[in-house]
């Protein structure tokens, strides 16, 4: 697609996994070791019926612990945030910081030799960012915020940490103002004008934003407990309002930052911010998707850099959709991940076809026959083309299901055919359209 006789430069990252350089990739933490190691963990460590270590992800304590002993035990960090703030998950987390890494790196815009320099927007207490892109990288950081816990323990958590303490500035952005910063009103918050000194460049910002538009919102989820004030998990608007004001600023102070950032908790905002960029003249546009377990998130990032090259996209066939997915919102607060994905097996079950749950996978592989292909894309009549029947293919169709937790409330269920660019793509798309009006029946408000 063209704009202004300009072809667009877009790349987003095949599939879904965590970072290959993510040193959680394919070492998760080992509970166990961690609490033989750590006795204040101990405590928040059990056993399952097969004898798995765990801790209780609804705990608040045994959470902040982990990231505590975690961010100790892998990084050389030490840290802590005081009741109440949000607590990081540090392998989630490590997601973003290497594929910042990563953009740096490419060959899409100019390459410097200079000291990188980064810019979180909304660092929080936690401080996470800057102390994981300082001790993994030698980044210099500035971490912006605005409530006064958060810039104090973000100081202390970059304080305790003298060896890396020089790279980090924490700076209150409620007293910051530039002429570059048009006049706002008082409750409003100022995201990088006002706040980024006029001689000051960065090679990119980052940001965790606030996902939610109330704070009932934001607890919908009551299997886990990672804390959050209401400055750091809501704002009018949601991400996608925070997200755009990014967006807005950036269109002001462009090439001063080579790369903007941000992470996206619903993927159904990636197209319509996509566009906004487009229309304030970037010149390339990155997403990607961070899997760290059942959770997914979305990076989004843009440039008002001219490329260093061609990005010249390779010819690509008309391909079969053999990988969907749908997302589930506002979900009743009575039902998790498990209970969806419980639901997923019966609902394949109840029609005859073949399914194995795994709930270590969160996973449910299915194999139905043409005909049982058929009752499940009746079952909704919306879901049959024009009305009238469709023809089945007699072979059987193979296919997983996998549910992942985006944000509390929200889920996204992934199918994918076990046969890539199969002849069943127009099938499997019926059947998982199916699926789709059953679950948000039964699990959506």
């Amino acid at each position: 697609m063209r704009r202004n006789g300009k072809k667009r430069a877009r790349s987003e990252t095949p599939g879904s996994t965590t970072h290959p350089r993510n040193k959680y990739s394919d070492n998760p933490p080992d509970f166990s070791l961690l609490a033989s190691l750590y006795p204040s963990f101990k405590p928040f460590v059990f056993f399952s019926a097969s004898q798995r270590p765990r801790i209780d992800w609804t705990d608040y304590n045994a959470t902040r612990e982990l990231t505590r002993v975690l961010l100790l035990h892998d990084h050389g960090l030490n840290w802590w945030i005081p009741d109440g703030q949000l607590c990081p998950t540090v392998p989630n987390r490590s997601n973003y910081i290497h594929w910042i890494n990563d953009l740096l790196s490419s060959q899409i815009l100019p390459s410097s030799c200079d000291q990188v320099k980064g810019f979180d927007i909304g660092t929080g207490a936690n401080c996470i960012y800057p102390l994981l892109g300082a001790s993994l990288f030698g980044w210099s950081f500035i971490g912006s915020d605005i409530t006064d816990v958060a810039l104090e323990w973000a100081e202390k958590n970059v304080q305790s940490n003298p060896h890396i303490s020089d790279l980090i500035e924490i700076r209150d952005s409620k007293i910051f103002s530039s002429e570059e910063a048009p006049t706002r009103p008082e409750d409003e918050y100022m995201v990088l004008l006002g706040v980024v000194k006029e001689s000051e460049t960065f090679d990119f910002c980052m940001c965790n934003p606030p996902f939610f538009e109330t704070f009932e919102e934001a607890g919908l989820n009551p299997k886990t407990s990672c804390g959050g004030t209401p400055e750091e998990m809501v704002c009018d608007g949601g991400e996608q309002a925070f997200v755009t004001r990014i967006i807005e600023d950036s269109a002001v102070l462009r090439q001063r930052f080579k790369w903007y950032t941000s992470m996206l908790g619903k993927k159904a905002n990636l197209k319509l911010l996509i566009s906004k960029l487009w229309q304030v003249g970037v010149t390339v546009v990155k997403t990607t998707e961070f899997v760290q377990g059942q959770t997914s998130r979305w990076g989004l990032a843009w440039s008002f850099i001219p490329t260093a090259r061609k990005i010249i996209a390779p010819p690509i066939a008309a391909k079969k959709n053999s990988l969907l997915s749908f997302m589930l919102e506002g979900i009743k607060r009575q039902y998790s991940a498990a209970d969806v994905l419980q639901s997923v097996e019966e609902f394949f079950k109840s029609c005859g076809a073949s399914s194995k749950l795994n709930s270590s996978t969160f996973s449910v592989d299915i194999v139905a026959s043409s005909d049982q292909c058929n009752t499940i894309t009746q079952i909704s009549k919306q879901h049959t083309l024009d009305g009238s029947s469709l023809e089945v293919p007699q072979d059987d169709l193979s296919f997983r299901i996998l549910v992942f937790q985006q944000m509390p409330g929200t889920l996204l269920i992934k199918g994918s055919l076990q046969q890539k660019d199969s002849p069943l793509s127009g099938l499997f798309s019926l059947v998982l359209g199916s699926l789709e009006e059953s679950m948000k029946s039964k699990f959506c408000r």
